[in-house]
């Protein structure tokens, strides 16, 4: 056998053994055996370039690359389901495609409602040539390299009697595991949890990293073929061939023939569901005869021959024994309901947020209630109501701290805020918290130093404000455990410690933890006072005329700035070599044109797609907003606008561009800075994106995934064994 034939050998072992390990949970190798295999794939696709195939197994690992996700049209409209609550709806539906039929008999494919992120594959000659996303049902993004990751989508078909050319859609998902395994990281990192498996689904998929939609082992359910030449007329006899072919389908879809067969199937799984491995939210019917389908046809919104029963959130009543306090890392203070344990969507339920005081007020709570709780798309717990009529007698009203639960120090409430918070930056829990922030992704990307580390150092007294962390030497890492392991853990550290000097401003400035200042005021901020003393010697007048800082941050930040410890932490800072000002090239690279302007995004564009635009916008000093209000400087608008905003510009004397007088705007003021002699602009602003692909469709939903990469943990360059603790610090 020649290598070239042992290469095509190995890809169709390894798909084989892919779909037996991830869709029919019959592993036909030990891990051991596969890895082997897969490292001679590697190596002989290595010698034979020639060889080259996108859907070989060796390219699910993923790919550090980033690039732009490029709009496609669906060449079928991907339109949305119908919803009901009850069983009334659904034998209303039933009797509608009765009638619709002329009382010709019909079947009805009952199927799980996945609570994921839609998409579409396309397939050709039995090879996945394209993933596309819902978007806005006409066109979506471009995630192909992103699904070739997802290890139960299949990328080349076993032989079969699949069609040369099919679509098949289904539902990308993050199962329960991987959706508690990475909460548990990113909490341990100091980010924000996902709030649910969707969320982090979508997010992940959106992720420009293709490294991190692998590391994060998504799966998908497939539950719709679509094909000019497909094996059936019916749905489910369609999806039984899917399976055969190797997708993964839902095993528990069924084919019922009456009404009572449909609601059978529904309260089956109002309980069965919660064992799943994936989120589900429903039911979904479907009038099996694809003959049938197109009789029936579909509103402007949604087909006719389709519907999703969607399952009420449950509610369980529990006694509210006390009410606790958290501290946050800007001193916010959160309260949060202890409630008597309830089972409550699979889950034993004891705590649950109550968001404010406002919130705690308008249910009028008491201790000792009977409350009413539900998980906000079962996994958040929260309470929802109040049982008045059998509050117990020596039930006592729920009164806010008034001081700090850490420190003790009085609480600060502003007129008009929400929010009660701890003035002490001394209060141990934000400080902590301070610490955890500064060394995250979002501000210096510290790599390796995550919460359990950084609370460890505290403790110790090694790093008590953000400067210490610079003073960190080897030995204050590995402690008593001078392993070679642990040798190596805290080599990292000092190394990512020390690459983390390199940081942008903006994200210094973000990471200095200053009250009410998130990474997007970091960024106005720094573009507008462009260094740290400038932005230390500002007023609050001058803060209010950065476009986005409000009076509460204003006063944050002078504040913050009048606390000679801060000022002293800044210096140590700057010592240590952090970038406390705007790089020239920065400068130069973005001038300021749109200064001062707010700037809303609407319709189909031609040139540039809607996120190439915000980033213009902000790039050149401007603000990007998805309302329209008295503050908007213009809107920037496509073809395909909705009436909405036309009619609220209209009301409020809004100016309305196009896309050609913006990019205008922006060469005229680039050419007066030319004129200046101050930047020699950016010529290529009005040319199309040549990767740009089909343009991106009016409201396309897209995940900001600037949270959501995970960058592989960064390794030094050099041997540990070699390393004295003066070649790092010293």
């Amino acid at each position: 056998m020649t290598e070239t034939q042992r290469i095509t050998e190995l890809r169709a072992i390894l798909h084989e053994a892919n779909r037996r390990y991830y869709v029919l949970n019959e592993p036909t190798f030990s891990d051991q055996d596969f890895d082997f295999m897969m490292h001679e794939l590697e190596d002989l696709e290595a010698r034979h370039p020639e060889m080259d195939d996108p859907n070989s197994p060796t390219r699910r690992v993923g790919s550090d690359l980033q690039t732009e996700f490029k709009q496609v049209a669906h060449r079928f409209p991907m339109l949305s389901l119908a919803n009901t609550y009850n069983a009334a709806d659904v034998e209303t539906w039933y009797g509608q495609v009765k009638r619709g039929l002329g009382g010709e008999d019909f079947e009805v494919c009952c199927e799980m409602k996945y609570d994921g992120l839609s998409i579409s594959l396309t397939y050709r000659h039995g090879a996945l040539v394209r993933a596309v996303t819902r978007g806005n049902g006409i066109k979506g993004d471009d995630v192909t390299e992103n699904v070739r990751t997802i290890k139960s989508i299949p990328l080349q078909l076993p032989p079969g009697d699949w069609p040369e050319l099919f679509e098949v859609r289904g539902e990308v998902l993050m199962p329960w595991d991987s959706f508690n395994r990475i909460n548990s990281e990113r909490e341990e990192q100091g980010e924000q949890p996902f709030a649910n498996p969707r969320n982090a689904a979508a997010g992940t998929l959106k992720s420009l990293s293709s490294r991190v939609v692998a590391e994060r082992r998504l799966d998908a359910y497939l539950y719709y073929l679509l094909g000019d030449s497909l094996p059936h007329d019916g749905h489910f006899e369609n999806l039984l061939a899917c399976r055969r072919w190797g997708f993964k389908m839902s095993e528990g879809m069924r084919k019922a023939k009456t009404l009572d067969d449909i609601m059978q199937f529904i309260n089956y799984w109002s309980d069965k569901r919660k064992d799943l491995p994936v989120a589900t939210d429903g039911i979904v019917l479907k009038v099996n005869s694809l003959r049938q389908q197109k009789l029936l046809g579909a509103t402007a919104k949604s087909p006719r021959w389709a519907i999703a029963y969607k399952y009420k959130a449950e509610r369980e009543t529990t006694r509210l024994i006390s009410v606790s306090y958290q501290v946050g890392r800007t001193g916010i203070i959160t309260p949060v309901a202890n409630m008597e344990p309830v089972r409550l969507a699979g889950t034993t339920v004891r705590r649950a947020t109550l968001n404010n005081e406002a919130f705690i007020r308008s249910f009028d709570l008491h201790i000792g209630d009977y409350v009413f709780v539900e998980k906000g798309g079962e996994i958040i717990p929260k309470i929802v109501g109040v049982d008045i009529e059998h509050r117990p007698a020596t039930a006592t009203p729920v009164v806010f701290t008034k001081v700090c639960p850490d420190c003790g120090t009085p609480l600060i409430h502003t007129d008009g805020h929400a929010l009660h918070y701890c003035p002490n930056d001394d209060c141990p829990t934000q400080m902590k918290s301070r610490l955890e922030l500064f060394v995250t992704r979002q501000a210096m990307n510290i790599v390796g130093l995550g919460k359990e580390i950084v609370d460890d150092l505290y403790e110790q007294g090694l790093v008590r404000n953000i400067a210490d962390f610079y003073d960190l030497r080897l030995s204050d890492l590995w402690g008593d455990d001078v392993t070679r392991s642990r040798l190596g853990l805290a080599s990292n550290i000092i190394y990512a410690i020390r690459e983390s000097k390199k940081r942008p401003f903006p994200n210094v400035l973000y990471a200095l933890g200053i009250r009410f200042i998130g990474e997007v005021s970091a960024r106005l901020l720094a573009k507008h006072f462009k260094t740290i003393a400038a932005l230390m010697s500002a007023t609050e007048d001058d803060l209010l005329a950065v476009n986005g800082i409000g009076k509460i941050m204003a006063r944050s930040i002078v504040d913050y700035f009048k606390n000679e410890e801060n000022i002293s932490v800044i210096n140590r800072l700057e010592k240590a070599g952090l970038n406390m000002a705007m790089s020239r090239d920065e400068l130069a690279a973005h001038p300021p044109v749109l200064e001062g302007k707010t700037i809303v995004i609407t319709g189909v564009f031609r040139l540039h797609n809607r996120k190439e635009y915000t980033d213009l916008i902000e790039r050149y000093g401007g603000k990007s907003s998805s309302t329209v209000s008295t503050k908007t400087s213009f809107i920037l608008a496509g073809e395909s606008v909705g009436p909405a905003k036309m009619q609220k510009a209209a009301k409020l004397g809004v100016k309305i561009i196009s896309e050609d007088e913006f990019l205008k705007l922006i060469d005229e003021g680039l050419n007066e800075l030319n004129a200046d002699g101050l930047n020699e602009g950016d010529g290529s602003l009005n040319e199309p994106n040549a990767d740009n692909g089909e343009i991106e469709a009016a409201e396309v939903g897209r995940s900001d995934s600037s949270n959501q990469d995970n960058p592989p943990k960064r390794q030094t360059s050099f041997d540990i064994s070699r390393i004295k603790e003066g070649d790092l610090f010293g």
